[in-house]
């Protein structure tokens, strides 16, 4: 039976429900807040200051992260340090940040701290076995398809980097025309935006999601030339 106008439901198309999350940006305070814990690292200032992380930096993160689960589940990291092994025993981090893992490997990070807004995507690390698909991908010809990738987004205004040794790994020659690939155990690229009226606005969610679009070839050639490990955890 036809529906009439009548009795359609009041609400527009782009209406969310009620129960969705809701992301306004990190409002001023979230800043003001890594700005006095790095300048005082310390339990009293954290318990002065918790409720203000808990409703001004991890209650945004939260949203965001929720607003973005079609990337997958969003593991939001803890604040405290592990001291265990670092000369530092500052018990806090001067971040919070969020991290999903894509089925084929790529990582989706966004940061917030004192310095603004840091926005990434890549493989972060290589186990051995993706290690060594990667560099079989780079002196191949899937390599050079990486180049055009990697100059992109170079021009684009991207930092593309990740844990590199000094020189070509052993076994591959020191002027391969892609050493500076082959050097790389990780492979990602980000972006950083310095603190801006609209990091308290859902602007803030729009570079995000820009930053995984605009990177997204460079995680598509990671995922499909390296994916994920297949070796047992640890």
């Amino acid at each position: 039976m036809a529906t009439t106008s009548s009795s359609r439901p009041n609400r527009s198309p782009s209406s969310a429900p009620p129960d969705a999350p809701v992301f306004k940006g990190w409002p001023a305070a979230a800043l003001s807040f890594w700005e006095g814990l790095e300048a005082d690292n310390s339990k009293a200032y954290w318990n002065a200051n918790k409720e203000t992380y808990e409703q001004c930096v991890r209650a945004p993160m939260e949203a965001l992260a929720e607003i973005c689960a079609d990337l997958g589940a969003f593991k939001i990291f803890r604040p405290y340090r592990d001291v265990r092994f670092s000369t530092d025993k500052s018990p806090y981090k001067t971040h919070i940040g969020a991290v999903t893992e894509t089925d084929g490997g790529a990582a989706h990070y966004v940061q917030l701290s004192a310095e603004g807004l840091y926005v990434a995507t890549g493989f972060y690390h290589l186990a051995p076995d993706q290690l060594d698909r990667y560099r079989e991908a780079v002196t191949g010809e899937a390599g050079e398809e990486l180049e055009p990738i990697v100059a992109g987004l170079e021009r684009a205004g991207y930092g593309v980097g990740g844990e590199a040794l000094k020189t070509a790994p052993r076994g591959f020659p020191r002027d391969h025309p892609r050493a500076r690939w082959l050097r790389h155990k990780g492979l990602y690229a980000g972006k950083g935006f310095p603190p801006a009226r609209w990091l308290s606005t859902r602007s803030a969610l729009d570079r995000v999601r820009t930053v995984w679009a605009d990177a997204a070839p460079l995680a598509a050639w990671m995922e499909g030339n390296v994916g994920p490990s297949h070796l047992p955890p640890g």
